[in-house]
């Protein structure tokens, strides 16, 4: 798949982009909703990066591109030799459904994610290192922290792994709630999980359990 290079990224105006997922998405015959499901999406999150562009989530955009069955380029720039829709012979970029336990493998034991916090006016969206405990997402944020997320507050969290060039990868979607882990025993027990001591500097004493209500991952390839 012909990838553009970063640069390219950095300069795609995202009312244009905005359109032609629009444009192939009405072509399709798919909702919203439907389009944020098969890009392992919360709905909102879509509308939000329709809305601040690629810059924002380069690996977002191509698992929109995918669900579109367009090509990134197609997507990012646009054709110019061909109405709006109609692809080239080329290699067509492919989500592959993943099943729940394949999604826990790809998650792994530890790693660094983003967790998503519905506020105003957009959701908010935050990388932080994780760690999995007995089916659930942990993470140690500062209490009073943009990642800290009100006790029993909906989120969601999301792990990708893109090649360099953004031809291939996959992408895993939790959609839960976060409780706030307050006992002394568990969090001393947490801290010894590997990964979970915090990168960023500074106090984070805060740890957070995301209790997974729902599971998506999709593989991304060509075809």
């Amino acid at each position: 798949m012909n990838t553009p290079e970063p640069e390219a990224v950095q300069r795609a105006e995202p009312a244009a982009v905005a359109r032609r997922v629009r444009e192939r998405r009405d072509q399709l015959g798919l909702t919203d909703e439907m389009l944020a499901y098969q890009a392992a999406m919360a709905p909102r999150y879509l509308r939000h990066l329709l809305d601040v562009g690629p810059a924002f989530d380069p690996a977002g955009f191509v698992r929109i591109a995918a669900a579109l069955r367009m090509t990134w380029s197609d997507l990012l720039e646009g054709r110019a030799d061909a109405p709006p829709g109609q692809g080239d012979p080329g290699p067509r970029p492919l989500l592959l459904h993943l099943t729940e336990p394949e999604c826990w493998d790809l998650v792994g034991t530890h790693g660094i994610g983003r967790v998503g916090l519905p506020v105003q006016p957009a959701p908010a969206v935050f990388p932080v290192n994780y760690a999995v405990d007995a089916g659930t997402i942990v993470y140690r944020t500062s209490a009073r922290g943009a990642a800290a997320p009100p006790d029993g507050s909906p989120v969601s969290f999301q792990v990708d792994h893109i090649d360099d060039r953004m031809s291939q990868g996959w992408s895993v979607l939790i959609l839960g709630e976060a409780h706030h882990v307050e006992d002394p025993d568990e969090r001393e027990r947490l801290s010894l999980l590997p990964g979970t001591a915090p990168w960023a500097g500074g106090s984070r004493a805060q740890w957070v359990r995301i209790r997974p209500d729902e599971i998506t991952g999709r593989r991304i390839g060509s075809g």
